[in-house]
């Protein structure tokens, strides 16, 4: 153990003095909230966007490939679906998944209720993990018996208040064409994914029952949702997709078809950089406040370790050690407090959100060892580099003065 490290434990764990121990405490909770606030922020924001982002994945896929054209209603123009075009996608680079689906606006009648949506329709490729998960009320689409899909439908639970209907329930459907169309469902289970531009807009059916309305050969299809392995790699797989599809066909991202969405998620990104600079500030100014007034308490051991020899380097490093000290308690308290928190709030749901505001109920949490470790690392590293400024302190202390201070 060299000289300074031994003084500087001395004076972290067994000074006497009762002003410097308030100031210590004082500092350690700083660095214990300021952590603990930057992991939870940095937790929260990556939660919220996260969950956000699977909303919008699981109910519209990564990629949506349409035909191109100047069509930008709700009700797609048909294409054939290209088995040859299916089996480059599928085997494309970041591809996970290729599913068909169309979609064709109606109003719905029930209760003396009326209420305009669009039906999505799938078929039994559809990958319903999502659905299933955001279902509040009965079950996804059977495509076991290709009869009764075409009469099943799911709906939000936003449509289902408006229109007063539970699941069992039959609606009747109509859809603005020439012929005027309609057609009885079933309702087989209610969804709610929390996002707006979802509930108040979408129900799901089969996609046959599109087909049959809109006069389209057998393998027609209004568009392909697909799904990639990896999202970080959305736009390179976006590429490569474009490479291999045919002239007639585009594909839009998830990013460019909910734009104002993305944006404000990419905004939240600022407000946690924001939060993250002002709880370090706080740390950074409770240390630089600690170490200069355990510097100036201790005038007189400095005078004493200057007359003995001790150079003005070997007396920073005391301070500097103890700092340390100081700084590695509260990394600790405030990971402890930090993570307590966050387990505690993914476990419990404990706060609450508004959902028509927030996408969500609940505050959600997500975060990894690699985020915990850069917060503790960046702290440790910029409270320590800030204060050797403050530690100078020392050089201009004289043994004389500071013996006859004492």
């Amino acid at each position: 153990m060299s000289f300074s490290s031994f003084i500087a434990g001395r004076i972290s764990f067994k000074s006497k003095r009762t002003f410097s121990k308030l100031i210590v405490r004082i500092a350690i909770i700083g660095i214990m909230l300021g952590l603990s606030v930057m992991i939870l922020s940095v937790a929260i924001v990556k939660g919220f966007k996260q969950e956000i982002k699977e909303r919008i994945r699981g109910f519209s896929g990564d990629i949506q490939v349409i035909k191109f054209d100047n069509n930008n209603s709700y009700e797609n123009s048909p294409f054939s679906n290209d088995r040859e075009f299916l089996g480059h996608a599928q085997q494309s680079f970041n591809i996970a998944r290729v599913m068909p689906f169309a979609s064709k606006p109606g109003i719905i009648k029930a209760n003396d209720e009326i209420e305009g949506v669009v039906l999505k329709g799938v078929d039994k490729t559809y990958d319903w993990h999502f659905m299933k998960s955001v279902l509040e009320q009965g079950n996804v689409i059977d495509f076991t018996d290709s009869v009764k899909a075409t009469k099943q439908i799911l709906i939000s639970r936003y449509i289902a208040d408006r229109v007063k209907l539970k699941v069992g329930d039959d609606i009747i459907m109509y859809f603005v064409q020439e012929p005027l169309r309609f057609r009885k469902f079933t309702i087989k289970g209610i969804f709610n994914t929390g996002v707006d531009e979802v509930d108040k807009t979408y129900v799901i059916g089969d996609l046959s029952l599109i087909r049959r309305l809109n006069n389209w050969n057998a393998d027609d299809v209004g568009g392909f949702e697909i799904r990639v392995k990896d999202f970080e790699l959305l736009d390179p797989a976006s590429t490569a997709l474009n490479d291999i599809l045919p002239p007639k066909l585009r594909s839009y991202t998830i990013n460019e078809t909910y734009p104002t969405i993305f944006e404000w998620l990419q905004l939240l990104d600022v407000n946690a950089q924001v939060m993250l600079v002002l709880m370090l500030a706080v740390a950074v100014i409770n240390m630089i406040s600690a170490l200069l007034i355990m510097i100036l308490e201790r005038t007189s051991m400095i005078g004493m370790l200057k007359a003995f020899g001790a150079t003005n380097w070997a007396i920073q490093r005391i301070f500097l050690y103890n700092a340390c000290y100081l700084i590695g308690l509260g990394l600790l308290l405030g990971n402890a407090l930090g993570l307590g928190f966050a387990w505690f709030q993914s476990s419990t749901h404990f706060l609450k959100l508004d959902q028509a505001s927030y996408y969500m109920r609940f505050v959600p949490i997500s975060l990894n060892i690699t985020d915990v470790l850069l917060l503790n690392g960046g702290t440790l590293l910029i409270c320590l580099l800030v204060l050797i400024v403050p530690s100078m302190l020392v050089s201009r202390i004289s043994p004389v003065k500071a013996i006859r201070f004492k």
